[in-house]
């Protein structure tokens, strides 16, 4: 799991438990390795990823290690590793794709780059006049429609969902077509159709980031769905 918080992960204790609820109900033991994000943007992917089953990027505010968390993205979408985004996972995980496949060397959040060329990340427009953090932030429980055929369809079993979330930037509109057009596949959105709420990739076997914060909805007797699944992509990929 990246994290900047290595010495404390506490700060990631429902996303820590999650994967152990999902691991219980596989009969398997999760060993979490935490990578300091930051250590990433010195050294290669590789030599803090070889071995590892699946890759978490979990949710988080600020600029530090941002670069390392995308090297982490680039590593699992290459090398085929199971992936799972959380809020920022998923914000960092367009962010790679459209630098490295789209080639848009310059995508980035306007979170962390406000010059960027391909802003991909972007406050909504009714946001951007708002001044105070707090008043940006999406909070709470939103519905969800998941398109059918997905990997987040066949996790959830079913069309409408309910997540919480806790954000401020979103996937950009402006960029959604050409990202599906190499490639980006738009699994969860507003019944709406107006927010992108979970992302998937078709060329890879389970590459899952979604806008809200899964973790918050796990127990020990009724896993996550999408933690569940990525654990058992992990045991796949550990197997092969």
């Amino acid at each position: 799991m990246l994290s900047l918080y290595v010495s404390l992960p506490d700060a990631y204790y429902s996303v820590s438990e999650a994967l152990r609820h999902a691991g219980l109900h596989h009969g398997a033991a999760v060993d979490i390795k935490w990578i300091n994000s930051e250590e990433l943007e010195r050294r290669e992917a590789e030599y803090f990823l070889a071995g590892a089953d699946g890759i978490v990027v979990p949710g988080g505010f600020g600029d530090r290690g941002i670069e390392g968390k995308i090297e982490a993205i680039a590593y699992a979408r290459q090398k085929k590793v199971p992936y799972l985004g959380l809020c920022l996972g998923m914000q960092l995980a367009v962010v790679e794709y459209a630098r490295n496949v789209l080639n848009w060397k310059d995508a980035n959040s306007s979170e962390f780059n406000t010059a960027t060329s391909y802003p991909v990340i972007d406050l909504l427009p009714e946001q951007k006049e708002i001044d105070k953090m707090g008043g940006t932030m999406r909070l709470g429980s939103y519905p969800c429609k998941l398109e059918p055929g997905t990997l987040a369809y066949k996790a959830y079993g079913e069309e409408i969902i309910n997540e919480r979330h806790r954000h401020r930037y979103e996937l950009n509109n402006f960029y959604r077509a050409a990202l599906s057009d190499y490639g980006l596949v738009f699994s969860g959105t507003l019944p709406d159709g107006y927010l992108v709420e979970i992302i998937e990739l078709r060329d890879h076997p389970w590459f899952v980031a979604t806008q809200f914060h899964p973790e918050f909805k796990s127990r020990p007797n009724r896993p996550h769905p999408l933690f569940r699944d990525f654990i058992g992509a992990s045991l796949v990929f550990k197997a092969r």
